[in-house]
């Protein structure tokens, strides 16, 4: 892409974005973050109710009676985002394709993320890790941000999310709240990863779909074309048979998805190219308060 024309998109995408987070996600932001990271803040005697795994037995042994540890929120989050940039990010069969609306969407968090003075760091990949940036503040590393997820060019077009789950676990050492942003059209299991990743941080999963994904239309002959092995196929989309395998396939994979994220304990919401992402993102943050 042509230097000024990115610089553009950049632009629209800043102005876009920013009002957004500003205006309609100020009061929806921290419902966002389970599990704050606390800092030790001082020991008070043990009162009725209180949580006895909070009990300082040092302070408790030295006045022979029972001492708890205050704790506050820490003012300071990491936010990371975990962008797909496989090759299936690339269609959209409506007005929009599915790697804008996640730029859209990690944008808006990114922004949400620097009005409260937090850390944005962002991981892109494909089947493995392409390109970490590291957490910082500021206007300027989140217009970088946005470049990144404008003109990013990925080495590899096929999804293995459990790479950069485990790459998660163990490149980020403190407590962070993590956006896992894809289609999660994926090779293979990432459950005991995402289980992993969710025991050390707090794991969001936002999955940007499109309608032609959920069903077929019914126009005759049709070639697909496998958009991260290349693989090529005509099918009949004419076939009532054809057409009900292609849309008992996605609920399947689906329902799976959904389950895995149920048991991992890990707040999902699906988001469809063509519908106004902005309410799914609040009612997300909403289920989280």
């Amino acid at each position: 892409m042509e230097t000024s024309e990115l610089l553009k998109k950049v632009r629209r995408i800043e102005i876009k974005t920013r009002g957004l987070s500003r205006n309609i996600f100020a009061g929806q932001y921290h419902s966002a973050f389970k599990g704050r990271g606390m800092a030790f803040s001082e020991v008070r005697e043990y009162q009725y109710g209180d949580d006895i795994r909070d009990i300082d037995w040092n302070v408790t042994a030295r006045y022979v009676r029972p001492y708890v540890k205050v704790f506050e929120e820490e003012r300071e989050l990491t936010v990371m985002l975990l962008i797909d940039v496989s090759g299936s990010r690339d269609f959209g069969s409506i007005q929009v394709m599915k790697k804008d609306i996640i730029t859209e969407i990690a944008a808006t968090l990114a922004f949400s993320a620097i009005q409260n003075n937090d850390k944005i760091g962002v991981i892109f990949f494909s089947d493995k890790v392409e390109k970490f940036i590291p957490p910082q503040k500021g206007k300027k590393h989140i217009l970088y941000v946005i470049r990144e997820l404008i003109d990013f060019q990925p080495e590899d077009r096929q999804t293995d999310i459990s790479q950069v789950l485990k790459y998660l676990t163990n490149a980020i050492k403190k407590r962070c709240t993590a956006f896992l942003i894809s289609d999660f059209i994926n090779k293979g299991s990432f459950k005991d990863a995402l289980t992993v990743a969710n025991r050390k941080h707090d794991m969001v999963a936002i999955q940007v779909y499109d309608r032609r994904e959920t069903e077929l239309p019914a126009v005759g002959l049709m070639k697909i074309k496998d958009a991260e092995t290349g693989k090529e196929q005509w099918i009949d989309t004419s076939s009532m048979r054809v057409r009900q395998a292609y849309e008992n396939w996605w609920k399947e994979r689906q329902t799976a998805m959904d389950n895995t994220f149920k048991k991992c304990r890990v707040d999902s919401v699906s988001i469809r190219t063509e519908d106004d992402y902005v309410k799914s993102l609040m009612t997300l943050f909403d289920k989280r308060n």
